[in-house]
Protein backbone atom coordinates (compact mmCIF):
# COMPACT_ATOMS: atom_id res chain seq x y z
CA UNK A 1 0.00 0.00 0.00
CA UNK A 2 1.05 3.71 -1.19
CA UNK A 3 2.37 5.73 1.91
CA UNK A 4 -0.03 9.07 1.85
CA UNK A 5 2.45 11.19 2.94
CA UNK A 6 5.84 10.14 1.45
CA UNK A 7 4.59 7.89 -1.93
CA UNK A 8 6.57 5.38 -0.97
CA UNK A 9 5.48 2.03 -2.40
CA UNK A 10 5.67 -0.13 0.81
CA UNK A 11 4.15 -0.07 4.44
CA UNK A 12 3.25 -2.67 7.49
CA UNK A 13 0.32 -3.75 8.90
CA UNK A 14 0.05 -2.86 12.14
CA UNK A 15 -3.37 -3.26 13.46
CA UNK A 16 -6.40 -5.12 11.43
CA UNK A 17 -10.13 -4.79 13.11
CA UNK A 18 -13.80 -5.56 11.97
CA UNK A 19 -15.72 -2.33 11.52
CA UNK A 20 -18.65 -2.66 14.02
CA UNK A 21 -21.24 -3.30 11.22
CA UNK A 22 -18.84 -5.94 10.10
CA UNK A 23 -18.68 -4.59 6.37
CA UNK A 24 -15.19 -3.59 6.44
CA UNK A 25 -11.60 -4.42 7.48
CA UNK A 26 -9.78 -1.44 9.04
CA UNK A 27 -5.60 -1.99 9.37
CA UNK A 28 -3.20 0.60 10.92
CA UNK A 29 -0.70 0.76 8.60
CA UNK A 30 2.97 2.51 8.95
CA UNK A 31 5.14 3.34 6.32
CA UNK A 32 8.77 1.79 6.05
CA UNK A 33 10.21 4.67 4.53
CA UNK A 34 8.80 7.62 6.72
CA UNK A 35 7.51 5.84 9.47
CA UNK A 36 3.60 7.81 9.30
CA UNK A 37 0.58 5.53 10.33
CA UNK A 38 -2.86 5.83 8.56
CA UNK A 39 -5.89 3.89 7.90
CA UNK A 40 -7.21 1.84 5.06
CA UNK A 41 -10.14 -0.26 4.75
CA UNK A 42 -11.18 -3.04 3.07
CA UNK A 43 -14.30 -3.84 1.97
CA UNK A 44 -16.31 -5.86 -0.25
CA UNK A 45 -17.17 -4.74 -3.78
CA UNK A 46 -20.12 -6.93 -5.15
CA UNK A 47 -19.99 -4.98 -8.29
CA UNK A 48 -18.48 -2.16 -10.28
CA UNK A 49 -21.25 0.51 -10.03
CA UNK A 50 -21.78 3.55 -12.66
CA UNK A 51 -23.43 6.54 -11.98
CA UNK A 52 -25.72 8.24 -14.38
CA UNK A 53 -25.33 12.26 -13.89
CA UNK A 54 -27.98 14.31 -14.66
CA UNK A 55 -26.37 15.37 -17.72
CA UNK A 56 -25.85 11.59 -18.83
CA UNK A 57 -22.63 11.82 -18.23
CA UNK A 58 -21.36 8.34 -16.71
CA UNK A 59 -18.73 8.02 -13.57
CA UNK A 60 -17.09 5.15 -11.74
CA UNK A 61 -19.58 4.78 -8.24
CA UNK A 62 -17.21 6.63 -5.04
CA UNK A 63 -18.35 5.86 -1.94
CA UNK A 64 -15.99 8.92 -0.91
CA UNK A 65 -17.67 11.18 -2.23
CA UNK A 66 -20.89 10.01 -0.87
CA UNK A 67 -18.92 10.30 2.54
CA UNK A 68 -18.22 13.64 1.92
CA UNK A 69 -21.58 15.23 1.09
CA UNK A 70 -22.81 13.25 3.72
CA UNK A 71 -20.48 14.77 6.16
CA UNK A 72 -20.69 18.39 5.16
CA UNK A 73 -24.65 18.49 5.54
CA UNK A 74 -23.79 16.95 8.99
CA UNK A 75 -20.93 19.60 9.37
CA UNK A 76 -21.51 20.84 13.44
CA UNK A 77 -23.90 18.91 14.10
CA UNK A 78 -23.58 16.01 16.47
CA UNK A 79 -23.47 12.97 14.85
CA UNK A 80 -20.85 10.75 14.88
CA UNK A 81 -18.36 9.63 11.63
CA UNK A 82 -19.06 6.06 12.34
CA UNK A 83 -22.64 6.66 12.22
CA UNK A 84 -21.81 8.70 9.11
CA UNK A 85 -20.22 5.52 7.78
CA UNK A 86 -22.92 3.33 8.63
CA UNK A 87 -24.99 5.19 6.56
CA UNK A 88 -23.03 5.20 3.34
CA UNK A 89 -22.70 1.40 3.49
CA UNK A 90 -25.87 0.58 3.67
CA UNK A 91 -26.90 3.10 0.76
CA UNK A 92 -23.46 1.37 -1.30
CA UNK A 93 -25.05 -2.25 -0.26
CA UNK A 94 -28.62 -0.97 -1.56
CA UNK A 95 -27.08 0.04 -4.60
CA UNK A 96 -25.32 -3.03 -5.28
CA UNK A 97 -28.55 -5.31 -4.29
CA UNK A 98 -30.24 -3.31 -7.15
CA UNK A 99 -28.70 -5.69 -9.29
CA UNK A 100 -28.39 -2.54 -11.69
CA UNK A 101 -24.87 -1.54 -13.06
CA UNK A 102 -25.95 1.75 -13.81
CA UNK A 103 -27.40 4.20 -11.57
CA UNK A 104 -28.93 7.33 -11.32
CA UNK A 105 -27.46 10.39 -9.12
CA UNK A 106 -31.30 10.66 -8.43
CA UNK A 107 -32.15 7.54 -6.77
CA UNK A 108 -28.39 8.33 -5.33
CA UNK A 109 -29.42 11.27 -4.02
CA UNK A 110 -32.92 10.02 -3.27
CA UNK A 111 -31.87 7.10 -0.61
CA UNK A 112 -29.25 10.44 1.09
CA UNK A 113 -32.21 12.10 1.82
CA UNK A 114 -33.91 9.18 3.09
CA UNK A 115 -31.49 8.65 5.93
CA UNK A 116 -31.36 12.05 6.72
CA UNK A 117 -34.54 12.43 7.23
CA UNK A 118 -34.56 9.77 9.37
CA UNK A 119 -31.14 10.97 11.60
CA UNK A 120 -31.30 15.07 11.18
CA UNK A 121 -33.80 17.16 9.69
CA UNK A 122 -31.33 20.08 9.65
CA UNK A 123 -28.82 18.04 7.57
CA UNK A 124 -31.99 16.70 5.69
CA UNK A 125 -32.52 20.36 4.66
CA UNK A 126 -29.21 21.78 3.83
CA UNK A 127 -28.59 18.50 1.86
CA UNK A 128 -31.59 18.77 -0.01
CA UNK A 129 -30.96 22.51 -0.35
CA UNK A 130 -27.93 21.49 -2.81
CA UNK A 131 -29.55 18.33 -4.34
CA UNK A 132 -32.91 20.04 -5.38
CA UNK A 133 -31.00 23.56 -6.70
CA UNK A 134 -33.06 26.34 -3.96
CA UNK A 135 -32.59 29.34 -5.95
CA UNK A 136 -34.33 31.69 -3.47
CA UNK A 137 -35.95 31.86 -0.01
CA UNK A 138 -38.90 30.79 -1.36
CA UNK A 139 -37.53 27.35 -2.08
CA UNK A 140 -37.06 26.96 0.96
CA UNK A 141 -40.24 27.61 2.57
CA UNK A 142 -41.90 25.32 0.18
CA UNK A 143 -39.61 22.82 1.01
CA UNK A 144 -40.44 23.57 5.34
CA UNK A 145 -43.97 23.58 4.25
CA UNK A 146 -43.84 20.24 2.54
CA UNK A 147 -41.54 18.47 5.51
CA UNK A 148 -44.17 20.21 8.68
CA UNK A 149 -46.77 18.42 6.65
CA UNK A 150 -45.36 15.46 6.67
Amino acid sequence: MRCPFCSHEDSQVKDSRHTEDNTAIRRRRICDQCGSRFTTFERIQLRDLIVIKSNGQKETFDRDKMFRSLSLALRKRKVEQDKIEKIVSAIARRLENSGETEIKTSIIGEYIMEALSNLDQVAYVRFASVYKNFREVKDFEDFLDNLEEK
